[in-house]
């Protein structure tokens, strides 16, 4: 996607990171304001429409039963799934190669934070081992594009996650009872542009970066999962600098998505 921006545009970009700004007046460690908007899909267990900036995503929970996975015979399962619609960015294609390898990629971080950190006490949610257990299916749509799917994906789930009802008395299978939760993860992705970090960035700063990573932590600050994108290089120091600004500004976006 370079090639669409403008190399004017890449160089201001570049300029304004030497004095600690960006295009749209934010310092480099400064994450958008988000707003979560809860319970808007009558279908579904858990629901939310996250909007990050000019990113937006609606994310729907299904609760059902299902067999374990023969690996994990007395444990409840996960399955999150992306969808990048086409009416939210003009280089989401459905039936492209690329942008089904975004969706997956995206879907697997988003998993893997929430699985990895136990968000999810997937143990409470087996009825007969082997059997059958209770099946979380977590759909993620992105309706708007302005760069940092990731961390709204996640935010979005976070916020349909909460206080979920498992309908157990829809099944014959008892008292229904709320989805067991523990640590919250948080995600937070930075790119590389030249020799800058930056924190949460835009559709038009991930099109010129070098390189990506997307940090997780849990609610201790422990590191959960990290995922690197792009061809660029990230030095021993870059890492360590996202994966101490993930812990700090995880535990502000914490507080908001808990008070939502």
């Amino acid at each position: 996607m370079k090639d669409i921006v403008p190399e004017l545009k890449i160089e201001q970009i570049k300029k304004l990171a030497l004095d600690g700004e960006r295009l749209d007046g934010r310092s480099l460690d400064q994450f958008r304001e988000f707003t979560i908007e809860k319970d808007i899909i009558g279908t579904a267990e858990g629901s939310a429409r996250l909007k990050l900036g000019g990113t937006e995503v609606l994310v729907g929970v299904k609760i059902g039963l299902g067999k374990p996975y023969s690996n994990k015979p007395d444990h409840g399962m996960l399955a999150t799934s992306v969808e990048l619609k086409s009416i939210a960015h003009h280089t989401f294609e459905p039936f492209q190669a690329t942008t089904k390898a975004k969706a997956i990629e995206i879907s697997r971080v988003v998993d893997r934070g929430i699985r990895e950190s136990g968000m999810i006490d997937l143990e409470k949610l087996c009825m007969e081992p082997g059997k059958k257990v209770w099946m979380a299916n977590l759909d993620i749509m992105v309706l708007d594009f302005d760069g940092n799917i990731f961390d709204a994906s996640t935010l979005g789930a976070l916020a349909a996650l909460k206080d979920i009802i498992v309908p157990a008395s829809n099944f014959d299978l008892g008292e229904d009872f709320q989805l067991p939760l523990g640590e919250m993860p948080v995600s937070t992705t930075f790119v590389k542009i030249g020799d800058h970090i930056m924190l949460d960035p835009t559709a038009t700063e991930e099109a010129v970066a070098d390189a990506r990573l997307t940090v997780t932590t849990d609610t201790l600050g422990n590191l959960r999962a990290m995922q690197k994108g792009l061809s660029g290089v990230l030095y021993y120091e870059d890492v360590t600098k996202a994966i101490k600004d993930s812990i700090s500004i995880g535990n502000m976006i914490r507080e908001t998505v808990r008070g939502n």
